[in-house]
């Protein structure tokens, strides 16, 4: 996986007048978890730009001004609710031998059949959470959706890879082609589509599961 690296001053304040003074100054305050000891540190707003306003999935290596440097990844990240700007970031520490949680995005490939003849494609999940090692933490996760017809779904199982584990049931749905009025269906996709509609109550309703997965 891509590390960025972030170059920050060790605080030795954090009380709200030394965070103030920070954000004022452009700064953003900063807290590092998962080691011996908690780190505090500070870090230019531009300095997370690659980091947070971008889909892909980093690690980060935190580089201080007293000559230390430390594995990471982003924890989470408070915004202004008004501004939009970087209120406080957390970070955890990342260790060779200790496996780490991260969302992942997904990346759908290929070409659907089901596309083609006129579906729609449904992204339900846009990124996963997968659990590794950081060596074998994967960039992205690669969602085929070559094999799909008009009715198809893609669960979770068929991204299972070698070197890290994901963290939802493997029924979750990561993409499906639903129909559309102008969708073209062949034999094959008719019989994909009788077989769903077994599931749908005799007064034409979606069952609750169903009605809860097209809300999301």
């Amino acid at each position: 996986m891509k590390s960025i690296t972030i170059n920050g001053s060790q605080r030795e304040s954090v009380g709200k007048k030394a965070t103030k003074a920070l954000r004022n100054a452009g700064q953003v305050p900063c807290v590092l978890y998962g080691g011996n000891e908690t780190v505090h540190f500070s870090a230019a707003e531009l300095a997370f730009s690659k980091l947070v306003y971008t889909p892909n999935a980093h690690t980060v290596v935190i580089a201080l001004d007293n000559g230390t440097t430390f594995d990471a990844v982003l924890q989470d990240i408070q915004f202004h609710p008004v501004t939009d700007k970087i209120l406080h970031v957390d970070f955890y520490r990342l260790f060779e031998d200790k496996e780490i949680a991260m969302n992942i995005p997904v990346h759908v490939i290929g070409t659907s059949k089901g596309v083609l003849n006129g579906g729609i494609l449904r992204k339900n999940r846009r990124k996963l959470r997968v659990k590794a090692l950081p060596k074998n933490l994967p960039d992205f996760l690669e969602a085929d959706i070559t094999p799909l017809k008009i009715g198809s779904k893609l669960y979770v199982a068929a991204l299972e890879g070698e070197g890290y584990s994901i963290l939802h049931s493997e029924n979750t749905v990561v993409v499906q082609i639903k129909t559309a009025r102008t969708a073209v269906v062949d034999d094959d996709d008719e019989e994909e589509l009788e077989e769903g509609a077994e599931a749908t109550t005799e007064g034409g309703e979606t069952p609750a599961a169903e009605a809860s997965e097209a809300q999301e």
